[in-house]
């Protein structure tokens, strides 16, 4: 068996199995996320109710695997906002070099001087946070990790001898970057990218716990443990469902990343 396949493969079965109960979610849940239904408040995981009920007798399962859309749409948004524009500065950043590489250096070390999470903590209360302010502020949280990824794979192939065969041929300046150099740095972005994924889930299952994150009556895997604090010894199950699902996903994500570390680097 190739390196990584096996880890690949595990990664892929337990992210694909929260992807798929997030994408039926968007046509189906086993009850209304908003229902309550006072009569069976706090009950324990049964054949009716997978993950129990809360205290307010809504169904756990219903809102965990609809939090999982939410969680997730959070956490590619980011991944995918951050990616592109860590892109276009590590590239910029490597391959002129000079002033233009001194700036923006100097700016992603000024980002990295502090707390990610307390960058994003300031960003959300300064801006009105709505329910998707997170992104943004996870995305300026997580750039200079991918910036300097980028960068450094750029440094590595602008110099090599097929980038300077096809400059002597004409190729543009745009060119070597897009079709040579960066198609080159991919697998090592990529299995950042995946990685990536399970901080973002975890910051904002952190941002949304101190709720800052997305917005009530919206569920997320953050908020739903916030939620069962106060009932944590009497219906454990309202919080540990969120974090078996939180846990499942995170591990998927890293068995992914691992695996394609050791198949392509």
């Amino acid at each position: 068996m190739k390196k990584g396949s096996m880890e690949i493969r595990i990664g892929c079965c337990l992210t694909g199995a929260i992807i798929l109960l997030a994408l039926i979610s968007l046509f189906y849940t086993p009850y209304d996320i908003n229902y309550m239904d006072i009569r069976m408040r706090m009950a324990p995981p049964s054949l009716q109710h997978l993950f129990g009920t809360d205290n307010m007798g809504r169904d756990v399962f219903s809102r965990a695997i609809t939090g999982a859309r939410f969680t997730l749409l959070v956490a590619v948004s980011t991944v995918a906002g951050c990616t592109l524009i860590s892109s276009v500065l590590g590239l910029a950043s490597g391959y002129v070099g000079g002033l233009v590489d001194e700036v923006i250096m100097r700016i992603i070390d000024a980002i990295n001087s502090f707390p990610g999470i307390l960058i994003a903590l300031i960003i959300v209360t300064v801006m009105q946070h709505g329910s998707y302010t997170i992104i943004l502020a996870l995305c300026i949280m997580f750039i200079p990790s991918f910036t300097r990824i980028v960068r450094t794979g750029t440094l590595q192939y602008k110099n090599a001898e097929f980038v300077k065969c096809n400059r002597v041929f004409g190729d543009s300046e745009i060119r070597l970057l897009l079709v040579h150099i960066f198609p080159n740095i991919l697998p090592l972005l990529l299995s950042s990218v995946i990685v990536g994924l399970s901080n973002a889930i975890l910051a904002e299952a952190s941002m949304s716990y101190l709720g800052l994150g997305i917005q009530p009556p919206a569920p997320s895997w953050g908020r739903m443990p916030y939620e069962a604090q106060s009932i944590i010894f009497s219906a454990p199950w309202c919080a540990l469902a969120p974090g078996l699902m939180i846990v499942v996903t995170i591990v998927g994500f890293n068995c992914i990343g691992e695996g394609l570390r050791k198949k392509y680097l």
